[in-house]
């Protein structure tokens, strides 16, 4: 049965949110949380797995404990069988992260078999209709990664493929420890569908820290200093600013930033519940930026994947490129430490945000291990064992205290105070066909360069996601 589409836009209904307004819970008011990295990487993969040996009795659903505390679930050596986790976390930090959470699962379950079923490639879009297969075809995963948002609610729940889960926030307690604005997202007909792991913001500019100190440069905060800069590079021979679009989610998420730049919070926001027209003025003032944008990029953009791309940056071949703070995670697994990073022209005080959940299929053929995993996901220890790796900051209000580096500290700052607007490349502010479209149409004018028909395109598919008229 289809969800109703008023609980279906708990972003949308709140349009652009201060952070004072999205943490507020009760009893709590300050939010603590701190980084983590996300997308995969490009090509194919095949499922792994890890084996723990000793054996035990089996599971059940109330196994664990992880409430107010924090402390993860604690099998006591008892639970038996496998775990399949779905995901498409393969590369750098994304996968350090998820294996530092399977070591700690794995203490507390050393009977379990953990099965690593994670599909490489296109931000997630191979592993989604991997999962679309399996789930229409009745063997789903025990448990897998989705974007919190109208991925989950307009897709997983709206085809009754998921579990609520109710019983388990209030046994957890999660109530009190998610903010009020991440439990609204993870909302769908009054019952909770999924258990958030971090928050990851998607308008960074990450710049090479000596090509810039070089050629005395500073981080641009407006579309005309980042063109001054990108000029000033370019005349070095420098790659100003490096794209890698072999993904085709890469464009979509540049192009996202540079709307967000352009038309603010209430102004991005609105083209998402269809306030703000696509043939408004300022959604072209941003088709146009963004193709002055690709007269500075690197020629090879269309053979790489974002992680190569940013290789360039790594190796002093490009000073700039706009992605989210899943790059942070791949610096550190590939030990870079010489670079800086600022909100992406135009987005001073506004946080881009986009959250990583598991849910629960299902007729999942591991309950009660899932269920477990789910516990350990939603944990303090949990969320500050996964997030310093994987780029990205806790989606509990009390976590925040595990290694977490500057940048990621800095996004904690923010997070605490910026105003949230919806990610639509990951998840959080269109349904899949809509979010497809805009993508679909932003590659295309990579090739094209044509606003006009981009432009058009873009309005055509709001129209047909049923919001503009």
């Amino acid at each position: 049965m289809p969800a109703d589409p008023s609980e279906l836009q708990p972003w949308q209904s709140r349009r652009a949110l201060s952070r004072r307004d999205f943490v507020k819970r009760a009893g709590t008011t300050a939010l603590g949380l701190a980084g983590l990295g996300i997308l995969a990487a490009c090509g194919a993969s095949s499922p792994t797995a890890t084996t723990a040996k000793p054996a035990g009795g089996a599971p059940t659903a109330a196994t664990g404990a992880g409430g107010a505390a924090g402390s993860p679930v604690a099998a006591g050596g008892a639970a038996t069988g496998k775990l399949e986790m779905f995901s498409w976390w393969t590369t750098g930090g994304e996968e350090a992260g998820l294996k530092a959470m399977y070591a700690i699962y794995q203490k507390s379950h050393p009977g379990v078999e953990i099965i690593n079923s994670a599909v490489a490639g296109a931000a997630g879009a191979n592993a989604k209709a991997v999962l679309k297969n399996r789930m229409l075809g009745g063997d789903p995963p025990d448990s897998f990664q989705v974007h919190m948002g109208h991925e989950l609610t307009d897709g997983y729940v709206a085809a009754n493929q998921v579990e609520p889960l109710d019983d388990l926030y209030k046994d957890q307690k999660w109530d009190q420890v998610f903010p009020k604005g991440v439990l609204d997202i993870v909302s769908a007909n009054g019952h909770f569908w999924s258990v958030p792991v971090n928050i990851h913001r998607a308008n960074v500019l990450w710049y090479n820290k000596k090509l810039f100190a070089d050629n005395s440069l500073q981080a641009p905060a407006t579309f005309d200093d980042f063109f001054k800069v990108a000029d000033a590079l370019k005349a070095k021979g420098l790659t100003a600013l490096a794209l890698g679009d072999k993904e085709p989610f890469a464009s979509g998420h540049l192009f996202e930033a540079v709307l967000v730049g352009t038309l603010g919070a209430d102004g991005y926001s609105g083209l998402w519940t269809g306030k703000t027209k696509w043939d408004d003025a300022k959604v072209t003032d941003a088709l146009n930026t963004t193709k002055k944008m690709l007269g500075y990029i690197n020629s090879d953009h269309a053979a790489l994947t974002w992680d190569q791309a940013n290789d360039l940056l790594i190796q002093g071949k490009a000073g700039m490129t706009i992605m989210g703070d899943w790059v942070d995670a791949d610096y550190k697994a590939k030990k870079f430490t010489d670079y800086g990073w600022a909100n992406s022209p135009g987005t001073k005080g506004l946080y881009d945000a986009l959250s990583d959940t598991f849910a629960l299929p299902k007729n999942a053929k591991n309950r009660a291990n899932a269920i477990d995993w789910l516990k350990l996901a939603g944990s303090r220890e949990g969320q500050d064992a996964f997030n310093p790796l994987k780029g990205s900051i806790p989606a509990r209000t009390d976590a925040g205290q595990g290694d977490y580096d500057a940048y990621l500290k800095s996004a904690i700052e923010d997070w605490k105070k910026d105003t949230i607007v919806p990610s639509v490349e990951h998840g959080a502010a269109a349904k899949d066909g809509w979010a497809q479209a805009y993508t679909d149409a932003i590659n295309a004018f990579v090739t094209s360069q044509d606003v006009a028909k981009t432009q058009k395109a873009l309005a055509q598919a709001c129209g047909d996601a049923g919001v503009c008229k």
